[in-house]
């Protein structure tokens, strides 16, 4: 009796477990279809972001210290078309990015809190979308309320933006060397990416 128990209470086990894995490949499955998968891992990603989980870290990589290729133009929401190296003696904040990329969509938030913070004059915010239509972008980001431009990267990318995935954030200093280089999502809203980024500014740069 113990035996036929024990192996209809396994039995039982394993339909249960198959048809919570059958529902949650169906939720899976709507959301993909509907397209409301993009925007719920953004919004969980950027929750985890919050919690201070991530963090970009200010150090040295096999990129930076490099001279920054300002070869490039880009097209902003009125369709005008906006020129890399006429930023040329500023510092730089670039984030490569799109709307279909979840973790894209994530660190937004806490960017645009950074923008809001320290962006000036002397140091711009380049949020350059590479979706394939112009339009998801500019449409997106009016939706969101961002404070940050956004541009849309229809002719390419210059070798120094190029990445293996995105979101890509790119940091030039005023000489236009690289002075930051990361792949991957990251809270960039902390004190000491605030300090990294004020410190590039023209009267450091003079040593002033």
């Amino acid at each position: 009796m113990e035996n036929a128990k024990e192996k209809k209470t396994h039995t039982t086990t394993w339909k249960t477990i198959l048809r919570d894995y059958a529902l949650m490949a169906l939720v899976f499955g709507l959301l993909y279809v509907t397209g409301w998968i993009t925007p719920i891992m953004g919004f969980v990603q950027s929750g985890l972001l919050a919690t201070g989980i991530k963090k970009p870290k200010v150090t040295l990589t096999d990129r930076t210290l490099e001279d920054f290729d300002f070869r490039g133009t880009f097209t902003n929401a009125a369709g005008e078309t906006v020129r890399l190296a006429d930023y040329a003696g500023k510092t730089l904040f670039i984030n490569v990015w799109a709307t279909w990329c979840p973790p894209c969509r994530a660190e937004m938030p806490h960017i645009d809190a950074l923008y809001t913070k320290v962006a000036s004059e002397d140091l711009v915010f380049l949020m350059l979308s590479v979706d394939q239509e112009s339009e998801k972008a500019f449409r997106f980001h009016e939706q969101k309320g961002f404070h940050f431009p956004v541009l849309h990267a229809g002719a390419g990318l210059s070798p120094s933006l190029q990445s293996q995935s995105i979101p890509t954030t790119v940091v030039v200093s005023p000489e236009g060397k690289i002075v930051f280089y990361q792949e991957g999502m990251s809270n960039f809203d902390t004190a000491e990416f605030r300090d990294f980024l004020l410190g590039l500014g023209p009267k450091a740069a003079l040593g002033e």
